[in-house]
């Protein structure tokens, strides 16, 4: 779980790299990324910072399988399944043993009695029996590397079912066998076929119907190389299968049905190994896991539910989340066929001007870039297309040139134009001959460039020749059936690119040990408290994160002395543990210019605080700082991923606009920036209506040093909350004018 000890991280990471194969002190190494050792690949909080891989070779395709519980017992489904086994095995070359106590064979194959009676060392070993936890044992005597577990009634069931597959995890870390399952099915033994050509789509799915429509792909001539349905996952879990379908040299793309991740950690280190890599991980991810206990005092706390921060996640580590297994299909197969973009402008080109506009307005809502062509491109053009007819972009043909050689003229010109990358051309509807010569221009010129060129068959049909052979025929032309697919696809296309090519891994500048400001700040943390602001203020200042002059007073006079130090006009606050709102109680007084009013406010509050019942601490006084942006910054603990960090509005704004971002650590400071980006309210901060630009690079640095903060105290920060901080005028800094923390 992220945020333990230390000890039990590195132990559980040592568990997990023999678990691959290797001993604690190596691991597998490959020229994509390095790999997790027990030595030094950890970072401050002890969570490792590289992906273990698993050598999933003899998994996919082993040399021997033994198939326990196997039957030929006509009716019995382990006799179907047996029989899908024998003919699995056939074609990947493997040796199959049936295993049955009672049975001398097997549909004709010789069947042992137990695991140990096996005639050789098997690599994968099938288990058709509803208990598979006595049997691990026997693998592990049998030096079994992989199995699969079929059986059902686990966590799926409840907590009973629960209690029964933590039995199965332990059993199968004790044996050291890697085990897929429980819940799963025969999906990673399905036919392949191996006539299809080019880069192919590695599957991921929890639940095995719902990769059926990308596993049909390869009737639409795109290949797939591999499908994992990870079940229930007691052990081996969707991240091991990133990682490894990541170093697969014939996989250009990896789709994912995902209903629950496991581990959130593991699932970053493999995101981060596929993004290393330049392989894109395309992602269905349906559910919503329980967000972590929270105190509710923050406002923090409140913004981020957990399916924000697993889309935060995603996005951070370049995953593309769709929402539909028509995207899934759609988006994953242009993803793996598509060479490298050469530039991100699109042209859209129809015979309607109707289509091209309304396909137009889609694409450019959605983010995509239409340039408009150059002056020259656009005379170009009009040799071939009446002058009356928009060639701006979209390219509106006017219907009679496609059904003749100028057809062909007009693609290749638009290809040829520099800032063209991406072809789209819709077709809402077949009209042949125009859209038969159409279709055959486009496949013909897609063989001879190397930019995209996609187009959208609106037939309801889908039997014309045209798409079925002419545009389906092609391994060059990326065809869809829908506006929105295409766009949806292109857009995650021209984004993975542009994010792999400046990628660089945040674990890599993860810090490793930590700094001097975490043993100033673990004297001051409460365990189990959630501290005053005077306390919490003491927490920034050791990070290095600029609050105002104050000082803490418990007296009137104290208060008027505090005052002239501090300067007027002054804030006084009360403060104490367990104080989260204090507006709303009156307990904040602001702008107060003398003496008197300050013995008057002292006396107000300490009187409110003890008639609420309230303990004090004291009462701050404090710099008034009243000229800037206000901003929130804050870390929460997310069940899955740990420490998170969420930056947003600040003040008032916070709860009514809901305006946020989140980020989990490691990263560094373009997705800072990036953070800031996403903000609906982000203008605000280039100043409006006459407000000086505010101190963006302060405000990215407090973000980056509450980072540190949350990386080095791990989960013994539940929360931290600055709300707000003051985003000075350009050059000036951020000060955080108001803070709460909350120690576990």
């Amino acid at each position: 779980m992220l945020g333990s000890t230390h000890g039990t991280l590195t132990t559980d990471l040592r568990a997990r790299v023999v678990a691959c194969g290797e001993s604690p002190q190596a691991a597998v190494h490959d020229t994509a990324t390095p790999t997790a050792t027990a030595a030094g690949d950890l970072d401050v909080s002890g969570r490792p910072l590289y992906a273990c891989v698993p050598d999933l070779d003899r998994f996919f395709r082993p040399e021997s399988v033994a198939v326990v519980g196997a039957s030929d017992a006509e009716g019995r489904p382990n006799a179907g399944i047996t029989r899908q086994l024998i003919a699995w095995a056939e074609r990947v070359g493997a040796r199959l043993h049936p295993v049955h106590p009672t049975r001398a064979s097997v549909f004709g194959l010789p069947c042992v009695s137990s695991v140990r009676d096996l005639p050789e060392q098997v690599d994968l070993a099938v288990l058709l029996v509803a208990d598979p936890v006595p049997v691990i044992g026997e693998l592990a005597e049998a030096k079994v590397k992989f199995a699969v577990a079929f059986a059902s009634g686990f966590a799926e069931t409840g907590e009973a079912g629960a209690a029964a597959q933590t039995r199965l995890a332990a059993a199968v870390e004790r044996s050291g066998v890697r085990l897929l399952g429980p819940n799963t099915n025969l999906n990673a033994f399905e036919r392949f076929r191996d006539d299809l050509e080019g880069p192919a789509i590695a599957l991921i799915t929890q639940s095995g119907h719902q990769g059926r429509p990308v596993h049909a792909l390869q009737e639409l001539g795109i290949r797939l190389s591999h499908w994992a349905p990870t079940g229930n996952e007691a052990d081996l879990e969707t991240a091991d299968f990133i990682s490894y379908f990541a170093q697969q040299p014939e996989v250009g793309a990896i789709a994912c049905y995902v209903e629950g991740l496991k581990d959130g950690r593991s699932f970053l280190l493999a995101a981060d190994r596929a993004a290393r890599a330049g392989v894109p991980v395309v992602a269905v991810k349906v559910g919503r896991t329980e967000a972590g206990a929270r105190t509710a005092a923050s406002h923090t706390g409140k913004l981020t539910g957990a399916d924000e921060v697993v889309d935060a996640a995603m996005r951070q580590f370049g995953v593309i989340r769709v929402d539909g297994l028509d995207e899934l299909q759609d988006t994953a197969a242009l993803l793996a066929r598509a060479r490298k973009p050469v530039a991100d402008g699109v042209v859209v080109y129809s015979i309607s001007g109707g289509t091209g506009a309304h396909f137009a307005d889609l694409a450019t809502a959605a983010g995509l870039r239409l340039p408009e062509l150059s002056a020259a491109k656009q005379a170009e053009l009009h040799e071939w297309i009446p002058e009356y007819l928009s060639v701006a972009n979209p390219v509106d043909n006017g219907g009679h040139p496609v059904g003749d050689w100028r057809g062909r003229k007009i693609i290749d010109a638009i290809l040829a134009d520099p800032a063209v990358g991406v072809l789209i051309c819709p077709i809402t509807g077949p009209f042949p001959p125009m859209s038969d010569k159409l279709a055959q221009d486009l496949a013909d010129a897609a063989e001879a460039t190397d930019k995209l060129v996609c187009v959208v068959w609106g037939s309801p049909v889908g039997t014309e020749s045209a798409y079925r052979e002419t545009l389906l025929g092609s391994s060059r032309v990326a065809t869809f059936r829908t506006f929105s697919n295409c766009i949806s696809a292109v857009r995650a296309y021209l984004a993975h690119h542009r994010f792999t090519s400046s990628y660089r891994s945040p674990f890599d500048d993860a810090p490793r040990t930590p700094s001097p400001s975490f043993r100033k700040a673990q004297a001051l943390m409460r365990p189990g408290e959630q501290l005053s602001e005077h306390a919490a203020k003491q927490l920034l200042r050791a990070y290095g994160i600029r609050v105002p002059r104050e000082q803490l007073v418990t007296s009137a006079a104290a208060a008027v002395r505090a005052a002239g130090l501090v300067g007027y006009p002054v804030v006084m606050k009360a403060s104490g543990p367990q104080l989260a709102h204090k507006s709303e109680l009156g307990l904040v007084k602001v702008g107060l210019t003398s003496a008197s009013q300050i013995r008057d406010a002292y006396r107000e509050l300490t009187d409110i605080a003890r008639y609420e019942g309230i303990g004090l601490d004291g009462v701050l006084v404090c710099q008034m700082v009243d000229r800037g942006v206000e901003m929130m910054v804050g870390v929460t603990q997310d069940a899955l991923f740990g420490p998170t960090v969420t930056v947003g509005l600040g003040g008032v704004l916070v709860e009514v606009l809901r305006d946020a971002s989140v980020r989990v650590p490691p990263f560094g400071e373009d997705q800072a920036r990036a953070m800031l980006g996403e903000l609906r309210g982000h203008a605000l901060l280039g100043g409006v209506r006459g407000a000086p630009p505010a101190d963006v690079d302060a405000l990215v640095e407090v973000v980056l040093r509450v980072q540190r903060m949350a990386l080095e105290l791990g989960d013994d920060l539940s929360e931290l909350d600055i709300n707000p901080l003051l985003v000075l005028p350009r050059g000036q800094g951020a000060v955080a004018l108001d803070a709460l923390a909350v120690c576990r």
